[in-house]
């Protein structure tokens, strides 16, 4: 198993922040990703436009100026939809960097003791009654 891989059985905390790293990073990259492909898809959509007022001064046939602008429509529409991704991968990034903020004020400190002391510890529910 190389560093960069996770037990996904694994929740002690330092997997937890580690698993909590790599969504949070996950995130941000699909983000950016995203955004290119929907500058991109807003490009096409005003180029197919251009193209379709184009044919249309062109006296063609209408039925090719209707299909490109609604290949233009589709485009944009699937910009906006894009932009709405962007949006959600950002805010999950954030509320990631929230939950590994909060977890590690939780369990860090706890996590330092457990890690610093040579005895073991008692499994979960041992104290309970």
């Amino acid at each position: 198993m190389s560093g960069d891989e996770i037990k996904s059985d694994d929740n002690g905390y330092p997997a937890v922040q580690a698993k909590l790293k790599k969504l949070t990073g996950a995130l941000d990259d699909k983000a950016v990703e995203l955004q290119g492909l929907q500058r991109a898809m807003k490009t096409n959509a005003q180029r197919a436009e251009d193209t379709a007022r184009a044919i249309e001064d062109s006296d063609l046939d209408l039925r090719f100026v209707d299909l490109t602008f609604q290949v233009s429509i589709a485009l944009d529409g699937a910009a906006v939809q894009l932009r709405h991704l962007v949006q959600n991968a950002s805010t999950g990034a954030v509320h990631s960097r929230l939950v590994q903020g909060s977890h590690a004020q939780s369990y860090g400190r706890l996590d330092e003791v457990r890690s610093g002391r040579s005895e073991k510890t008692p499994k979960p529910g041992f104290f309970v009654e």
